[in-house]
């Protein structure tokens, strides 16, 4: 379907590749990975012919569909997510916004009206109704919200509207760049399972190991200005990556005795005339020699220890009969919880059930309507939300706001945890007022790590992370001797750290004292025999949840 025959890419003086070589087949379920910066979304952009390389060529089957996710949604408009999940090709769009903009005029007596009406149903237009709707569904949109201005919503919404129109499309290609930052944990396993039965070829840029290991079955590593391939899932491809490091710099070695072994031996009887003839062959020898490249050193998770955190109460935090409501939708009432020291949860529920917000008041960063929130014995708190830069100072330098945190720390440590984070060579010079959005919340996430409270509170902290960024993370919270509650949909994150988890649904928050799969375990959602997460219609209170549906 795709071959790339000898690619090669530069920027800025930096090449990214060098006769690279890749080949996408009709079904293929293939990852793209590499470290930030390698080229992969580059890679794409050649894929979807919206930049071409400086040498070699793309071979493309003319015939077959693509269909692309971006990481960044289209601007908003008036069309509503139901619009956007149908409108799977350009004239099933033009023909929508023309009874659109009848039916908002109230001229739907207008021939212009009928003629593209009959048109859309010629087209299936009204039969994809039914199966957006399902998919609408899976990815947590409740029925009212499908036909919603899309510009009421938020950015994370949009995007999903946008996978449920590929979804509805079903590509001969499915191209995805990071696919998963903008589900929660429920909507995810709903797309994993959709994927997993998906027809067509799937291309994915994703930092969700979890989410790799379930889909890919070809790993593509942008590694040294080549694109090696990989048979097997992510974990498969580590593991292979790893010996094949271990074997070519065995070999390089191997290589280096023998022509420091040739090299003596030329040295020592350079100049004896008896072994003139045997010095020139050894000297031909290293000229005809096929030199072997010593490997790449593969990148490694930052080692850094970090300071220990204020002594704080058994009791970090209490919630005492508290209610918390947004308008009319009462999301908690009378709601009790404890947090205990050293406890490591992660919260757990359907988007909208009340994660966020349960974050949010234990941050105080709102303020609760009745009840009570009692803070534990020298509690020192840090909250960690992705939309949260006002304690970052504009004009200090990166590395100048990490130094501010951390009376203790020395420069050395704090750019070897930024280059950790993303943060790498000069951009630990930049200004923070120049920073994108990402990189304020990576910059957040490393200051609190330098200088850690003892209750961390974390929203998604992974978004924006490669693939060893995020294991870095995992290494720093791991050692981590404070109390932690978060909330993630990245699923190997979640196993990492869990050692609790509170599933909140409805109002209802019920604690699990157990780890991940504790609790998969006994409510039966990890049993693909038993159970499989799937959207309903089940209407509780006016809204959509998602439950699981026992098979049988």
């Amino acid at each position: 379907m795709i071959t790339l025959h000898d690619i090669s890419k530069s920027y800025g003086g930096r090449k990214l590749f060098d006769e690279a070589k890749m080949t996408v087949n009709w079904g293929d379920r293939i990852a793209l990975v590499g470290p930030n910066g390698a080229g992969k979304s580059t890679l794409f952009n050649i894929i979807l012919e919206e930049e071409f390389p400086d040498e070699g060529y793309l071979e493309r089957d003319a015939y077959a569909v693509v269909g692309y996710l971006p990481q960044e949604p289209d601007a908003a408009g008036d069309e509503t997510p139901l619009d956007i999940a149908t409108a799977i090709d350009a004239e099933m769009e033009k023909l929508q916004k023309t009874m659109k903009k009848h039916e908002v005029a109230g001229t739907t007596d207008d021939p212009e009206y009928a003629e593209a009406q009959s048109e859309f149903d010629l087209k299936g237009g009204y039969g994809l109704e039914p199966k957006a709707k399902g998919i609408l569904r899976g990815l947590a949109f409740r029925e009212e919200d499908m036909t919603r201005p899309v510009k009421e919503l938020s950015g994370g919404w949009i995007m999903r509207a946008h996978l449920a129109k590929l979804l509805v499309l079903e590509p001969d290609l499915l191209m995805l760049d990071e696919p998963t930052n903008h589900l929660d944990l429920l909507s995810l396993l709903w797309f994993q399972k959709h994927l997993q039965k998906f027809g067509g070829a799937i291309l994915i840029i994703s930092h969700d190991r979890d989410f790799l290991d379930a889909i890919a079955e070809t790993v593509y590593d942008i590694d040294s200005q080549k694109i090696v391939r990989y048979k097997g899932n992510y974990s498969k491809f580590e593991k292979e990556k790893a010996a094949g490091y271990e074997k070519a710099l065995a070999a390089w070695k191997n290589q280096q005795k023998e022509i420091d072994k040739v090299r003596s031996f030329i040295q020592k009887f350079q100049n004896v005339t008896s072994k003139a003839a045997q010095v020139q062959n050894r000297k031909k020898t290293l000229e005809k020699m096929e030199k072997v490249d010593k490997p790449a050193r593969p990148r490694k998770g930052f080692h850094f220890h970090f300071p220990e955190p204020p002594r704080g109460g058994q009791r970090c935090i209490t919630l005492e009969n508290v209610t918390q409501a947004y308008g009319d939708h009462v999301v908690y009432q009378g709601l009790d919880l404890t947090v205990e020291k050293g406890e490591k949860t992660v919260l757990i529920g359907p988007n909208g059930a009340g994660k966020s917000t349960l974050i949010k008041i234990l941050a105080d960063a709102i303020p609760i309507q009745d009840g009570k929130r009692i803070p534990g014995h020298n509690l020192q708190l840090g909250y960690f939300s992705q939309h949260r830069t006002e304690s970052l100072n504009p004009k200090n330098t990166v590395v100048e706001e990490v130094l501010s945190a951390s009376a203790e720390i020395r420069e050395a440590d704090a750019r070897s945890v930024l280059g950790s984070f993303l943060f790498r060579k000069d951009d630990v010079f930049k200004k923070v007022e120049v920073l994108s959005g990402g990189e304020k919340s990576r910059l957040n996430l490393v200051k609190f790590l330098v200088n850690p409270p003892n209750l961390l509170l974390m929203d998604e902290p992974t978004t924006h992370l490669d693939l060893m960024s995020v294991e870095a993370l995992i290494a720093a919270l791991t050692q981590y001797t404070g109390t932690l509650v978060f909330i993630s949909h990245d699923v190997y994150f979640i196993r990492k750290l869990a050692t609790k988890v509170l599933h909140i649904d409805r109002g209802a928050v019920t604690p699990y004292a157990g780890d991940y799969q504790y609790y998969l375990d006994k409510t039966g959602a990890g049993d693909d025999a038993r159970a499989a997460v799937t959207a309903t219609k089940a209407e509780e209170g006016g809204r959509l949840v998602l439950e699981n549906r026992q098979a049988g």
